[in-house]
């Protein structure tokens, strides 16, 4: 089979069919067994990526630099790249990642503006993957959420998926929901008004899944397989107030959990604040950490069919 994401950007979720997003699963799980018998490979001997990351981040900067050093690399990393890049000086975002390009084989980009990510990837000469930009979206979440949930379920096809949160601001939300696009998925919304997803991506999504909206969280969690569960995001409210209104419009406890669905998947991108307590940790379906480790196989998996390195 061609690998057709050889050489290829990762800007947005949709720039993915299902055919390769079924490609990057199967290939994270073919390198997750494979580490589990030889903790380095050497897919990737001789390349290099550059982290670059104007936001803060654990999961996603350091599962991307745990995957490359796995699969043989080496990493450039600029952490706090806003304060420690020549972007304090007033560099583009263009103009660092072509000069970048020099350096690297392949870059990924954290940024808190919105369209972040194409502008840098329409300056590099090598292939970018964007790491979260601003509000808008986290592609390669999205590829580790999938892969979590075939793992933790068996299949996608034919699941009740609950989101709840903060899915106005969630860029993770705004991937995965479009990512279930390509699945027979019914999606249930859980926020309050003012965080609700926005509408033209719920009206997108309408179209093609079956998509409800709600507030009655422990009602949809009866019924739920899988429970996405996100942050209210104090970092994105400009009005502290706002946030305070909002903070702890929705907490899991175990109580909640055991009263309604048992059985379910409970997810989160993480970090978490207080919207899961911490007695939900040692139930069996409490996935989240088990998904942050996933992060490390979908992001080998990414990072070898884009410079087409996959066995």
């Amino acid at each position: 089979m061609s690998n057709t994401l050889a050489g290829r950007d990762l800007v947005s979720i949709k720039d993915l069919n299902k055919e390769e997003i079924l490609r990057v699963l199967e290939q994270a799980a073919r390198l997750e067994e494979q580490c589990q018998r030889q903790p380095k490979l050497n897919l990737l001997n001789g390349r290099i990526l550059a982290a670059l990351f104007y936001e803060p981040s654990t999961r996603t900067r350091l599962s991307f630099e745990s995957a490359m050093h796995r699969l043989g690399g080496d990493v450039l990393s600029a952490a706090s790249a806003a304060k420690t890049t020549s972007a304090a000086k007033g560099e583009t975002l263009a103009d660092a990642t072509r000069v970048i390009s020099g350096y690297a084989h392949i870059v990924v980009q954290r940024h808190p503006q919105i369209g972040s990510a194409k502008e840098a990837a329409e300056g590099a000469t090598v292939p970018v993957i964007n790491a979260g930009d601003g509000s808008n979206e986290h592609p390669t979440q999205a590829l580790l959420d999938l892969y979590t949930i075939r793992k933790e379920r068996g299949q996608i096809d034919g699941l009740n998926v609950v989101m709840v949160g903060d899915l106005l601001y969630g860029r993770t939300v705004h991937s995965l929901s479009q990512a279930f696009a390509h699945w027979d998925v019914t999606l249930t919304l859980v926020s309050p008004p003012a965080l609700r997803l926005a509408s033209p991506i719920v009206d997108d999504l309408k179209q093609k899944i079956a998509l409800e909206e709600t507030e009655d969280l422990a009602t949809a969690m009866k019924t739920c397989d899988v429970l996405y569960v996100t942050r209210i995001q104090r970092e994105r409210f400009s009005d502290p107030a706002d946030y305070e209104k909002v903070k702890d419009s929705y907490v899991i406890t175990r109580q909640l959990v055991e009263s309604t669905n048992p059985d379910m998947t409970i997810m989160h991108p993480l970090p978490r604040v207080n919207e899961i307590a911490t007695d939900v940790d040692s139930l069996p379906g409490a996935a989240y950490f088990r998904q942050a480790d996933n992060g490390v196989w979908a992001r080998m998996a990414l990072m070898a069919l884009i410079l087409d390195a996959a066995e």
